[in-house]
């Protein structure tokens, strides 16, 4: 079974008890917190990929990191998980968790690369364009990539629209070439 199934379902698990508990909220920020400790600490993660690494200190070094600063039912799901000898999925399903949610929410994410800095004026249009146009909360992420020469590409979901500047000028070269006006 692949890594994504695996860590879909340990989410989707992890979901349906936070309903059950009206928790969704309280679990989700705290999968945020374990999201960004185990995306930050590279050797916490290969610790718990590691079939030499008992279960048990496992166990111990989560509940030593997270005991306090976590809900209950987010420490009893690594014990599941790793009791099950699934800790290298741990990462995976916060991150599969962390989509779940945003279906639930109706929340949308996308990514807008341009090749300077947006503004905050710009940024907030482009957000409230999307919101509209969805029908959806969007969470929009931004980067520069000075390559585009100008313009942008706006990715949500799996669809891309790129209306940047190298864009336009590789569809010319394409064009001129297959016209043999280009040696």
């Amino acid at each position: 079974m692949s890594e994504i199934k695996i860590s879909l379902r340990y989410a989707k698990s992890l979901l349906d008890i936070a309903k059950e508990q009206n928790k969704v909220e309280q679990i989700n920020n705290d999968v945020k917190l374990l999201s960004q400790t185990l995306r930050v600490n590279h050797q916490l993660q290969a610790i718990l990929g590691n079939p030499i690494i008992s279960i048990d200190n496992k166990k111990k070094i989560l509940q030593s990191i997270f005991n306090g600063k976590v809900d209950n039912v987010l420490l009893s799901f690594f014990d599941l998980i790793i009791g099950k000898g699934r800790g290298a999925y741990l990462y995976s399903s916060a991150n599969q968790f962390s989509e779940l949610y945003n279906q639930l929410k109706g929340i949308v994410k996308a990514e807008i690369v341009s090749a300077t800095a947006l503004s905050e004026v710009n940024k907030n249009a482009i957000q409230a364009s999307l919101e509209k146009e969805l029908g959806k909360q969007v969470v929009l992420n931004t980067k520069v990539d000075a390559a585009l020469i100008g313009g942008f590409v706006l990715t949500v979901g799996d669809k891309q629209f790129d209306a940047s500047i190298s864009k336009q000028l590789k569809s010319l070269k394409t064009k001129l070439t297959n016209n043999n006006l280009v040696a």
